[in-house]
Formats: structure tokens, C-alpha cells, sequence
């Protein structure tokens, strides 16, 4: 399996799921395509009533484990094998009912999916939950070998990682990777393998510091809480948390508990709170969003810089996370999930603080069995401590990502892939020593 060079590792181990590093310096255009091998579609789903954009809706190609999800402004880009045209596509987004279209009718160019939402009786609404909340969270953490995936398996996903600047752009990066995923039953850790990557960084932008994400894809991965629940709820840890049954909602005919958590007022280590949304009938996890207590700001910087000037004060303003399972054939699998921070820097003797944000996201695209249990060489794997270094190469190809499926990017995230080109394009012509178009 190929994988990408000009990667920097550290050593060190995760505590959590997301790490930054300060160090002070001195100083795409995606268009529909049609190839010998698949077809692309792309559009947006929205709400049938209000066309507002619905916000990771799941869209899963029938009869194979094909899959994306919609990006921040609803659209969506799906890369379909010739071979699976004649399908029909899945359409799912919690609260709506879910739709079934035949890919054949769908326009190639910029489909309009729309979606109507589910709307519940007053009475279903309240329908009665079990009375132990927190009872029933460790039931479906307990019952993960049962309803989960429980055989080692192959999952292609496509990894985004941004910074940004207020509202600008200053550094993308991109990857597919493939996921040796162990059974859910197992304690034994997922291995990445790194397939393709690119990433560009504008160091201009960035005041007098470099910003560096340490962990990579495994900040998404282990944001799967089932797989990975000692992030987040250890069994030392459920004592410090209040849960309690919100108004529930659901996924077409599936009924869907709606559980709130937060840390308990006497706790003063900073931990999470957030919603989980619980198939009722199965008791599974279907999704999880919470974000970090970060009221103790210097509690809060300790977790997550490990480096930064000496003449600035860091600290984070929001942590936020949130995973998504899918369902196949009666069993449940992580399939996307993202992490974003927002954070200050004051500068000693500035009138003016610095806001960054930093996001990632990974979505599952595609997945097998792995029959063979086939792991790849120590070697091979990426580190749970990377840091994916510069490779802006890979941006001055329209079609980098040939027949693998990404997320849509977004129109900020379109602008800056276009503002790479161009400047690859005068660096180039200036190599070349012919003058800027």
C-alpha cells in the first residue's frame, strides 16, 4: 500500500483527543467528472419547507457500504463505481424521514435533495424512557460487542484538517487513509495507514508563531466514544456526570432517546457535557455531541498546548466533538465524527488578542471485511503523535483524488484551495522564468 512521505512524528502518547503545538519562527476545484471507472454527483439536501441546508445528512449508496455525508452548507459530493449507477441512493438526517432515490434520477450537475422533516405528536414526544439515564448509557457501552461491528475490518476515510485566522483560511490539509479497524469488542487499538495527503500552510498569516496539530486523524478517530469511551466516560468517571432524558426525536420510524449529560457543580476538573441519541428500541448509540467544560481557562490551556511563547497567554474558548454511527444489516459502525477548537492568544505589550480555530473531520467512505485479519507493518502505520507536514504539491492537480470520495469542501475551503493553485502556478511560471498570467 502506497503512502505518503514528508511526515513528522513525536513520540509522546495522547491524553486526549486533541493536541496543538505553539513554536515561534522568524520571521480545487471540484467539478462533476465522469472517468471509465465511476460517475460523480453532486447537490445539496436541504429542508423540503424552510431550503435550509441540513447539516451532515448521510447519503449511502444501496446494496454496498458506499458513503458520504453533506458538508456545513448542506452539499455533497458522491463518486459512484459504474457498476452501482443502476442503485439507489440513502438519504438520512435525524429528525427527517429518511429518502430513497434511484441514482438514474438524479441530475449529475447540482441535484436539490429535499427532505421532510419527521414531525412528532405531542404525546409521542414524551413518551416514557426508562427512569435510570445513567443506567442506561453503561447498558449500551456493556452491549457494544452485540450491536456493533464486532469483526475486524477495512474502512477507507477521507481526513480534513483546517486552521483558520478569524475568518481566514491559513492552513488546509487533506488525506485518505485506511482503517484497521478492530471489533468492537476488542481492546485492541484501531492502526491507520496513510494513503494520500497534501497540505498547505500559509506561515504569513500566522502572526509570529507556527500552529501544528499533533494526533492527526486519530483526534476523529477516537472521538468514536463506543471504541474509545475512557476518553470520555470511564467507570471512575460516571459518578462525576448528572444525566437526564431530553425530548426525543426520530430517524424515520426509529424512535430516538435523547439523553442530556453534564459534570456535576462540585467538580472542578474540567469535563463534558453534551447529548446522546440512543435508538430506543435496540439501545445503540446512533450519535454523540459534547463539548469541554473550559470555565478554568488555565486548567483548560494545561490539556491542550504543549508549547507556546513565552511572551503569550494561550487558552481555548470552545472544544466541541461529535460522532456519527451508521447501520448495516442490523449492526452499527463509526462513520464520521469532527473536533473543532477555538482558541486566544495574548500577547504580552499587543492592544490586539489573536483568535484561531483549528477543526478536523473524518467520514468513512467505504469499508470491507477483513477477512484475513491483515494489519499492516509496524512501519506502515502512522503514529497516534503525527504531525502532517507540508506537501502543497498535491493542490496544483485538479483530480488528486481520482476515484476516492472527500467531503465537499466548503466555499471557504473551495477559495483557499483555488488561492494554493494560483500561487503554484506564478511560483512555477517564475521557476520556469515566464511571466505571470
Amino acid at each position: 500500500m502506497k503512502t505518503a512521505h514528508n511526515i513528522i512524528s513525536r513520540k509522546s502518547e495522547p491524553k486526549l483527543l486533541l493536541f496543538i503545538f505553539l513554536f515561534i519562527v522568524t520571521g480545487a476545484n471540484f467539478i462533476f467528472a465522469q472517468s471509465s471507472i465511476f460517475v460523480e454527483y453532486t447537490g445539496e439536501v436541504l429542508d423540503s419547507n424552510s431550503n435550509k441546508p441540513l447539516v451532515f445528512a448521510t447519503l449511502t449508496i444501496e446494496n454496498s457500504n458506499l458513503s458520504t455525508i453533506t458538508n456545513s452548507e448542506g452539499e455533497f459530493s458522491l463518486k459512484v463505481p459504474n457498476d452501482k449507477v443502476s442503485e439507489n441512493l440513502l438519504i438520512a438526517y435525524l429528525g427527517y424521514k429518511t429518502k430513497l432515490i434511484p441514482l438514474a434520477q438524479l441530475d449529475k450537475e447540482g441535484s436539490k435533495i429535499l427532505m421532510d422533516e419527521f414531525v412528532m405528536a405531542l404525546s409521542e414526544a414524551r413518551i416514557d424512557a426508562p427512569n435510570d439515564a445513567e443506567a442506561l448509557v453503561k447498558e449500551i457501552l456493556d452491549k457494544k460487542g452485540v450491536n456493533y461491528l464486532n469483526e475486524s475490518t477495512v474502512m477507507t476515510a477521507f481526513y480534513r484538517e483546517t486552521i483558520k485566522k478569524r475568518r481566514t483560511n491559513v492552513s488546509l490539509s487533506e488525506a485518505v487513509v485506511n482503517i484497521y479497524k478492530a471489533p468492537y469488542s476488542s481492546n485492541k487499538s484501531d492502526a491507520l495507514e496513510l494513503y494520500k495527503a497534501r497540505k498547505s500552510t500559509n506561515y504569513t498569516k500566522l502572526d509570529t508563531v507556527v500552529l501544528k496539530l499533533q494526533g492527526g486523524p486519530f483526534n476523529t478517530l477516537f472521538v468514536d466514544m463506543v471504541k474509545y469511551p475512557n476518553y470520555i466516560f470511564t467507570p471512575e468517571t460516571f459518578s462525576y456526570y448528572d444525566f437526564s432524558f431530553d425530548t426525543s426525536t426520530r430517524v424515520n420510524d426509529q424512535l430516538i432517546y435523547v439523553i442530556d449529560f453534564k459534570q456535576k457543580p462540585e467538580i472542578i476538573d474540567p469535563l463534558y457535557t453534551g447529548k446522546l441519541y440512543i435508538d430506543a428500541e435496540n439501545k445503540i448509540l446512533t450519535r454523540a455531541v459534547y463539548s469541554l467544560n473550559i470555565t478554568d481557562r488555565r486548567l483548560a490551556s494545561q490539556m491542550f498546548v504543549r508549547k507556546k511563547p513565552r511572551n503569550a497567554e494561550v487558552w481555548p474558548t470552545e472544544v466541541s466533538y461529535r460522532v456519527d454511527y451508521r447501520e448495516k444489516n442490523g449492526k452499527w459502525y463509526y462513520g464520521y465524527s469532527n473536533v473543532l477548537l477555538e482558541f486566544k492568544i495574548n500577547w504580552d505589550k499587543r492592544l490586539f488578542n489573536s483568535v484561531y480555530t483549528m477543526s478536523s473531520e473524518m467520514a468513512i467512505t467505504d469499508w470491507e471485511k477483513n477477512i484475513d485479519n491483515v494489519i499492516p507493518r509496524s512501519k506502515d502505520r502512522i503514529k497516534s503523535s503525527i504531525i502532517l507536514s507540508d506537501e502543497a504539491i498535491g493542490f496544483a492537480d485538479p483530480n488528486f483524488w481520482g476515484e476516492y470520495n472527500i467531503i465537499e469542501p466548503e466555499k471557504s475551503i473551495e477559495s483557499a484551495i483555488k488561492k494554493i493553485q494560483r500561487q503554484l502556478r506564478r511560483d512555477k511560471s517564475n521557476t520556469d522564468g515566464t511571466s505571470n498570467p
